[in-house]
């Protein structure tokens, strides 16, 4: 089994240590976490391991997985990749682009591995589109929630639209020729709502908006492609898959799922259902790192792409500032 210790012990800590003890390939040695009121408390209502110093756990472990604030992301990682530990840093990778691509060296360096917690790619209802996906040239996202003091540390597009960032650079394998952004700081320091459009030198266009001062949850995807349309629900885990082709048969009229195009070509309009298992995101992306430690694997979400993500990211935010 990999040996792995949680940095944090937060809210979003509690899920990571939840599932490393559910998992059959991970072993929980334990977690950190600065704040001695929430290791009292955490210690009251479950049997995890605190350890006194983060150098001590780091030592006891093979994945350090770091699920502090961002600004202490870098030098957690920093100290374990030092110690030649592969790291599991949640996202935004770092606070800054520099502290990003300076992981980046240092892991290659060391040659240990590291992933980051875009925990989207390992989302159900994507998995299940990802067949259908090839080569969307138009893509529409909106990521919204309710406002929560937790994650106004960073805007909100390091906050939430980070995750749809990542998983159109993911998909759309091209440069960016030009990226526009809007946006307004409602309640925080930092931008809480915005939109941003990302041209990339294929063509594809990618519109995304996000915020967290909505009324109500949304995390919806629409992906435009050659004769398809795919439109993904994160939050209820749904997938809707429209597919056109061409019909090679004479019909007299239009039917409901038949249609004529301008150029007087028929199409057949119809629909896939792929299945979607119900899975936990997060449970399987650690241990989808401890595979790749195991066999040598790059991970799905690198840290280039954690890089990538987070350029592409601060690059919006410059363009609201």
């Amino acid at each position: 089994m990999i040996k792995i210790g949680v940095f944090g012990a937060g809210h979003l800590g509690k899920v990571h240590l939840k599932a490393a003890e559910a998992s059959k390939i991970l072993d929980l040695v334990g977690y950190y976490d600065p704040n001695p009121e929430t290791v009292k408390k955490i210690t009251s209502e479950e049997n995890y391991v605190a350890f006194s110093s983060p150098e001590e756990l780091i030592l006891a472990v093979d994945i350090v997985d770091i699920v502090t604030p961002t600004l202490s992301h870098f030098e957690i990682a920093r100290k374990a990749i030092n110690a030649n530990r592969n790291v599991f840093i949640e996202k935004p990778m770092c606070n800054t682009v520099k502290e990003a691509n300076d992981l980046v060296k240092m892991a290659e360096k060391k040659s240990v591995l590291g992933q980051v917690g875009h925990v989207e790619r390992f989302n159900p209802a994507f998995q299940a589109a990802l067949p259908w996906l090839n080569n969307p040239m138009f893509i529409e996202t909106h990521r919204l929630a309710e406002f929560n003091p937790r994650g106004t540390d960073v805007s909100v597009v390091l906050d939430l639209m980070i995750h749809d960032i990542d998983i159109v650079l993911s998909l759309v394998k091209s440069a960016i020729k030009k990226i526009d952004a809007s946006g307004v700081s409602v309640i925080s320091e930092t931008p809480d709502i915005c939109n941003a459009r990302i041209e990339f030198v294929n063509g594809c266009v990618a519109n995304f908006t996000a915020s967290r001062i909505s009324l109500k949850k949304m995390r919806k995807s629409r992906f435009f492609q050659k004769n398809a349309y795919i439109a993904l629900n994160f939050l209820t885990r749904e997938v809707e898959i429209v597919k056109i082709k061409d019909v090679n048969r004479d019909i007299n009229e239009d039917l409901p799922l038949f249609l004529t195009n301008a150029e007087g070509h028929k199409k057949q309009i119809y629909f896939e259902n792929p299945n979607i298992e119900n899975t936990n995101p997060i449970k399987d992306e650690l241990e989808h790192f401890a595979n790749c430690i195991i066999r040598n694997f790059t991970p799905k979400v690198s840290l280039k792409d954690g890089a990538k993500a987070m350029q592409v990211a601060h690059q919006i935010v410059s363009k609201i500032c």
